[in-house]
């Protein structure tokens, strides 16, 4: 590569280099500054050691995160599935359909959510007038301000992210080599279960990681749909930038950030690590 290769490289490159720059390393650069550093601006290891206050929260975090991630796939791979077995035309719209909710302001559709799942709501109105009509009186579901709001909250919000993924290695394994299986006594289940699926592990990856990664630190979804009953990891990081409960503190915000940023990285890393082995083995994890 010559000088003027060299040259030209650099200056294309030049815009992404910036843009990382401004919005990725100067933005964790704060967060480290930040979180070992004191109100003063002197060193410390104090925010950092106030974590353990907040285990639980990282778990019910974690642990919610986890539960909406393992919905979303057992809902994501069979419609991923289904929608990769149309003709191509009907691809499109069935792809566009999943697409379309994601067109709509993320605040109004959870704020959707609030409006069906209230006590004077959609669901338990229209449970209500049924069972009047059999001359019974309902007093109605307690769905809002629960765990399994928020859950829902995160599965109807991430469930897209977990399809595309799956939806895009689906349709990209090689029909041969399901037509050779097929020619060497293969049944349906068989066919799935060893040559379809373990193709589909990188999707199923991609999709687990970019639904985890937004599900676990969260703060709109349980604030709307969790009514302030269950505080998440993000939502104590809010309340410190933002003073909700009365004290800002940058520090300990950027202390517990750090911490959510790392959990994160982990899980990015042993999805990789996944990853890795599945396309070494030919999609053979399983």
């Amino acid at each position: 590569m010559n000088k003027s290769d060299t040259r030209l490289k650099r200056i294309m490159t030049a815009p992404f280099s910036v843009w990382m720059a401004i919005f990725v390393i100067v933005p964790i650069g704060l967060v480290l500054y930040y979180a070992f550093t004191s109100s003063e601006g002197g060193f410390t290891l104090e925010n950092i050691a106030s974590i353990w206050e907040y285990r639980g929260t990282y778990l019910i975090s974690i642990e919610l995160a986890l539960v909406a991630t393992v919905i979303c796939l057992l809902m994501a791979y069979p419609l991923a599935y289904s929608i990769s077995k149309m003709k191509a035309r009907r691809q499109q719209t069935m792809v566009l359909l999943v697409m379309l909710p994601m067109w709509m302001n993320f605040l109004i559709r959870t704020y959707a959510w609030m409006t069906i799942l209230e006590d004077t709501g959609l669901i338990n109105t229209f449970i209500k007038f049924l069972l009047s009509l059999v001359g019974y009186e309902f007093e109605g579901f307690t769905m809002i301000n629960t765990n399994g709001a928020i859950v829902l909250g995160m599965v109807y919000n991430f469930l897209p992210y977990m399809v595309l993924p799956i939806y895009t290695v689906l349709t990209k394994i090689d029909r041969s080599v399901i037509e050779a299986a097929r020619d060497l006594g293969a049944g349906g289940m068989d066919v799935f279960t060893r040559v379809i699926l373990p193709q589909s592990v990188p999707g199923i990856i991609s999709g687990i990681t970019m639904v985890f990664v937004p599900a676990v630190s969260t703060f709109v979804i349980s604030k709307l749909l969790g009514g302030g009953m269950t505080y998440l990891i993000g939502d104590i990081i809010e309340n410190y930038f933002l003073g909700n409960t009365g004290e800002v503190n940058y520090n300990v915000g950027a202390a517990l950030s750090l911490v959510l940023m790392v959990l994160i990285l982990i899980s990015m890393g042993i999805m990789n690590h996944f990853d890795e082995d599945a396309e070494t083995n030919g999609g053979g994890l399983f």
